[in-house]
């Protein structure tokens, strides 16, 4: 079978998971984005959201890429990354520049140069920036605007938020991409990708925070105003729910992840009194009854340790006030029955699992919402696509308003 080879209306994305590696393609036609192909296999060589085993990782990919070639009909060259893991960090910055001693026309050069000096910030050589999303622009101590071209001033500033990854994770996962034979075209934080999955403008306007929580660790973006306020990354995911009840129970991992997943919640008063689960036993031991609500015993304080890291490092970054909109779960382990509840109660703020919005011929699996990140990725990759389409056109105003929401 000859393939067709990818081209500007396809989009292919990599989606490096601790559990699993998907790789995704799709293609954009005249009705917007659509599904093509998939491929997905079992994560080998990662560890908390970075690659450990380079070979392994390596193959993995592969394994996912041949598959999604297969799907879809493609040969797949170029994708976009995701990224995660407690590696990535964010933090705010402000950049400015003088116009000169008169108040003048701002142009889009000086919106670059002020845009510049807020990226200008030192880094140890151990990091290096994935994003800079504008916040705001001021021009003589006016704040809120998204545009200044055209205004008059003495001064412009913004305030930007910057992401920033360990260059060595960042650059082991773009190598085993490479070994796979995929040259990266962007590497993304993965719930900005999430983002555009599961929310709407008026909740990012309004204040949001969306908490995709993996299997290794629970990636955080906080929207406000339309903006990015926080990125952050709580060290807490699926796994460690899986390692508590694996020691809790005493039974093998992989029997207390099905276990968990069949009959965990994260509210023990959610089980009913009296409910009895089959418990495997390590070794040549035979299997025990145990009341399920143990298991909801194992489960909760963990639940309540995620919820209460996120309020910590929402309090630190001043956006706990912030989130009119409340709060939105993605991810595998946001399928623990009553997360949510534990997510209001500690936040004190609307909880709500995240709703997927489809995209055309896409399987109904990938409804599910541990593809938040792998969809959101895609349906992020089309919007930067189209929006670089468009400035091509439309000219400096396009990259501006991409910029804001993360393109």
């Amino acid at each position: 079978m000859v393939m067709a080879k990818t081209n500007e209306n396809t989009i292919c994305i990599l989606d490096v998971g601790s559990t699993k590696t998907c790789v995704i393609v799709g293609e954009i036609t005249e009705g917007g984005l659509r599904y093509r192909g998939h491929g997905i296999a079992e994560s080998r060589g990662t560890r908390k959201g970075a690659i450990v085993e380079l070979e392994k990782a390596t193959a993995s990919i592969q394994r996912a890429m041949e598959e999604a070639e297969d799907s879809s009909e493609i040969a797949i060259e170029h994708a976009t990354v995701g990224i995660g893991g407690p590696h990535v960090r964010g933090f705010n910055s402000r950049g400015g520049i003088a116009l000169g001693t008169r108040p003048r026309e701002i142009n889009r050069d000086d919106i670059r140069q002020a845009v510049e000096r807020a990226r200008s910030v030192s880094l140890p050589p151990d990091r290096q920036t994935i994003h800079l999303l504008p916040q705001e622009f001021i021009v003589d101590e006016q704040g809120s605007i998204q545009d200044p071209a055209g205004m008059i001033g003495l001064r412009l500033e913004v305030n930007a938020h910057v992401v920033t990854a360990a260059a060595g994770a960042t650059q082991n996962l773009v190598t085993a991409a490479n070994r796979a034979g995929i040259h990266v075209d962007d590497v993304v934080f993965e719930p900005l990708g999430c983002a555009d999955a599961v929310l709407d403008p008026d909740e990012r306007e309004l204040g949001i925070c969306l908490v995709d929580i993996g299997a290794g660790s629970s990636e955080v973006v906080v929207f406000y105003e339309g903006a990015v306020a926080h990125t952050g990354v709580v060290p807490v995911g699926g796994d460690h729910f899986t390692n508590d009840v694996a020691v809790g129970l005493r039974t093998p991992l992989a029997d207390a992840e099905k276990i968990k997943r069949m009959f965990g919640a994260a509210v023990v008063t959610s089980v009913p009194e009296g409910n009895e689960i089959e418990v495997p036993s390590v070794g040549e031991r035979p299997s025990r009854l145990m009341s399920q609500r143990t298991l909801g015993e194992i489960l909760e304080p963990r639940a309540r340790e995620l919820f209460e890291m996120l309020r910590e490092q929402l309090r630190q970054a001043g956006v706990l006030e912030a989130l009119g909109s409340g709060c939105v779960l993605t991810g595998g382990a946001s399928r623990l029955p009553a997360i949510a509840e534990i997510g209001e109660q500690i936040l004190r703020c609307p909880t709500r699992l995240g709703n997927i919005s489809g995209i055309p011929r896409m399987p109904t699996r990938f409804g599910q919402s541990d593809f938040a990140s792998c969809i959101g990725l895609l349906m992020y990759t089309h919007r930067a696509r189209v929006g670089r389409i468009r400035e091509e056109h439309a000219g400096f105003k396009a990259r501006l308003r991409a910029l804001f929401v993360g393109a």
